[in-house]
């Protein structure tokens, strides 16, 4: 697949190197021609000096022929100008931009843009090294208030339903893996051995609802 990055500081940069590895072809925009130098002699994409929302420039990157267009640059308008005119004006099926204002990334998420809020991408990375059973958020809303995420438990709740889980850990479980299946338990559903739980929260609960549920469940659940 080709692939168009606009932006070429450390994220579009490692993006580009990424995206290559796996035998992609990429070009990358970037209005500062010196900025390419993030891409070292490695790179064999194609470097365009200019703006991601010019369709000229985005031309001479092969957006016509492209199947995904990221923008990464530092600024919120023009990351999403550019990522409305590549799936607007070109028609490009993947589309990302970098939002740095959550408020803004919601919108924008309204509009269809999908778009990875730094801060909460930040928080992720975080989590995902800090914490030593590896729970991170496996989605997160576009202000970072609310994550799903998979949630490890003590043995001690197999037999036990959700609402006592839900209650215990102050988060409410979105939805259940059985067996390889997806599965939308009500309140009575009980947990069965090896089921993975995967339950929403607020992102300042998460730590207290993943304590909760290693506790074994309390008398009386």
């Amino acid at each position: 697949m080709h692939v168009v990055i606009m932006g070429c500081g450390r994220v579009g940069a490692s993006l580009a190197a990424a995206l290559e590895r796996l035998d992609h072809t990429v070009a990358v925009i970037d209005k500062n021609a010196q900025s390419f130098r993030r891409l070292g002699s490695d790179f064999h994409g194609q470097q365009v000096v200019g703006t991601g929302f010019d369709r000229t420039v985005l031309t001479e990157a092969g957006i016509e022929r492209a199947g995904a267009f990221a923008a990464v640059s530092n600024g919120d308008n023009s990351n999403i100008i550019s990522a409305r005119v590549a799936r607007e004006t070109f028609g490009v099926e993947h589309v990302v931009a970098r939002i740095y204002d959550p408020k803004r990334a919601e919108v924008y998420e309204r509009l269809g843009i999908p778009t990875v809020p730094t801060v909460p991408w930040t928080t992720d990375r975080l989590m995902r090294t800090l914490l030593p059973d590896g729970v991170a958020a496996a989605w997160r809303d576009p202000t970072g208030k609310v994550a799903v995420l998979p949630l490890p438990y003590h043995e001690g709740w197999v037999g036990q339903s959700i609402a006592a889980l839900e209650e215990a850990t102050g988060s409410r479980v979105a939805f259940v893996m059985r067996f390889g299946t997806g599965v939308l338990p009500d309140r009575k559903t009980l947990i069965q051995a090896d089921d993975q739980v995967y339950v929403a929260a607020l992102s300042g609960t998460v730590s207290d609802t993943t304590a909760a549920a290693a506790a074994p469940p309390e008398e009386g659940h």
